[in-house]
């Protein structure tokens, strides 16, 4: 018996066998549609999980910053790219150091000293350049200062290539490379004659990354610098697509790839746990891989502190008329200390520090006798001739001088200069900081954390 309601629908009480097939069936969809949702989860979390199982990279979000120090337009004030580290994301401003150096009254001295120096600039800025170019040239140490200071020869025995490491495009670099080499009278470097090479990380010449302001001046004064120390070295530039620590270390590894006998970074990051896991990509026998310390004082920064690396640290370095070093101290600003993370390697035996010791060796990274350093794509809103310092100087110096002595199929880890330590200039005065060992941030007689064993003096500690 059912109920029709104006002919249009009839309802009538189902019997209790429907009623149980309808529940059946009811229940099925249910399942099926468990079923469903299950695969579509797994499905869109399959990738995550299988990162969770695998280990997540241990640099992921982690950035690099260029170990740059550029120098005021007076040089009255100590302005500074100050290297940091960053787990948010890409950091492309920069931190000035003038309120912590303004603090200290070494800034004072030293543009005092700078402002002295000016009085010698002619006879300096002259030296080692022929009579017919002998013009006025920018304010900071060029080649002839840095290889009187440090007692080199302009050219390698032997062909060497220095790889540099950077991140990001420098759109302009050949063409600025080729204006600081007219402006120093030093051979050409460029693509044309063999000389000069720019490539991604796939070793490609294309695509490039974006172009980053701070990481071109960073690519300027690495490239310049190290063809102003070693002027026959070929100079291969590998652009990361990022500032990330994973592109930067995809970065080296491409170096090593394409043949360079030395590789120099000028990029840090403070420690941070896990970088042990990646210390791999500069364990490399036979190639001579150089890091800047860092150039926030007292502390340790990586890669520096990897002991596969030779850590370069910073000094202030003061010169006479005709080039000759009359003064070198620790700088204040340059980075040193013990590692949180990486063991002690064999081959360091300073007993304040149970842990890898940074630096091994220094050179100039003050940026107010820093180096003259071309750069058209420009940074701050200058263009032109900038005077340049930081480790970011320091590392691809050293990494000159490795090509120079043409020693770098004999390099194991960071271990070379200490077997060569009589052959480094001693480094005996100057502090970065205050800390519980005092060797670890002053300056003193043999091993000490500012300056490590020294600074150049020939090619025979390298």
């Amino acid at each position: 018996m059912g109920i029709c309601g104006l002919g249009t629908h009839c309802w009538k009480p189902a019997r209790r066998d429907e009623r149980a097939a309808a529940r059946g069936y009811g229940k099925r969809r249910f399942a099926r549609w468990c079923v469903a949702s299950l695969l579509i989860a797994l499905l869109v979390s399959g990738p995550a999980m299988q990162k969770a199982a695998t280990g997540a990279s241990p640099s992921d979000g982690v950035y690099a910053q260029p170990a740059l120090c550029v120098g005021g337009h007076t040089g009255r004030e100590c302005k500074a790219g100050v290297a940091v580290s960053s787990k948010k994301g890409k950091m492309t401003a920069t931190k000035g150091c003038t309120a912590k150096t303004r603090k200290q009254a070494k800034c004072t001295a030293q543009a005092r000293k700078k402002a002295k120096a000016k009085s010698k600039s002619k006879s300096q800025s002259t030296a080692g350049v022929t009579k017919k170019s002998a013009s006025p040239l920018p304010d900071g140490y060029g080649p002839a200062q840095l290889r009187g200071a440090y007692n080199l020869p302009s050219a390698a025995k032997r062909s060497q290539t220095i790889a540099i490491v950077s991140a990001y495009d420098s759109p302009y670099i050949e063409q600025d490379l080729r204006v600081y080499s007219k402006t120093f009278a030093l051979p050409i470097c460029s693509s044309s004659n063999g000389c000069f090479r720019k490539v991604n990380t796939a070793g490609k010449a294309a695509p490039l990354p974006d172009a980053n302001a701070l990481w071109a001046l960073e690519t300027s004064l690495d490239v310049q610098a190290a063809h102003a120390v070693c002027s026959n070295c070929k100079i291969l530039l590998v652009e990361a697509e990022s500032s990330s620590v994973d592109d930067l270390v995809a970065a080296v590894d491409t170096a090593a790839k394409l043949g360079a006998d030395v590789i120099s970074n000028s990029w840090v990051v403070k420690e941070f746990r896990g970088q042990t896991s990646l210390d791999r990509h500069f364990d490399r026998p036979g190639i001579a891989i150089t890091a800047a310390s860092g150039d926030t004082g007292y502390g340790v920064n990586w890669p520096a502190a990897s002991p596969y690396v030779t850590a370069v640290g910073g000094t202030t370095l003061d010169l006479d008329s005709s080039n000759a070093r009359i003064r070198e101290s620790a700088w204040e600003q340059g980075s040193s200390g013990c590692s949180a993370y990486e063991s002690k390697p064999a081959w360091q035996s300073d007993s304040g520090c149970k842990q890898r010791t940074v630096p091994d060796v220094a050179a100039v990274a003050d940026p107010n006798t820093g180096a003259a350093v071309y750069n058209s794509y420009g940074y701050s809103g200058r263009r032109g001739w900038f005077k340049v310092g930081g480790t970011s100087l320091a590392a691809p110096i050293v990494a000159a001088i490795y090509a120079l002595a043409g020693n770098a199929d004999e390099v194991v880890a960071g271990s070379y200069p200490y077997t060569r330590s009589p052959a480094l200039f001693d480094v005996r005065e100057g502090t970065n900081g205050k800390c519980s060992v005092a060797y670890l941030c002053t300056a003193a007689a043999g091993y000490d954390g500012p300056t490590g064993l020294g600074t150049p003096t020939g090619v025979a500690g390298f």
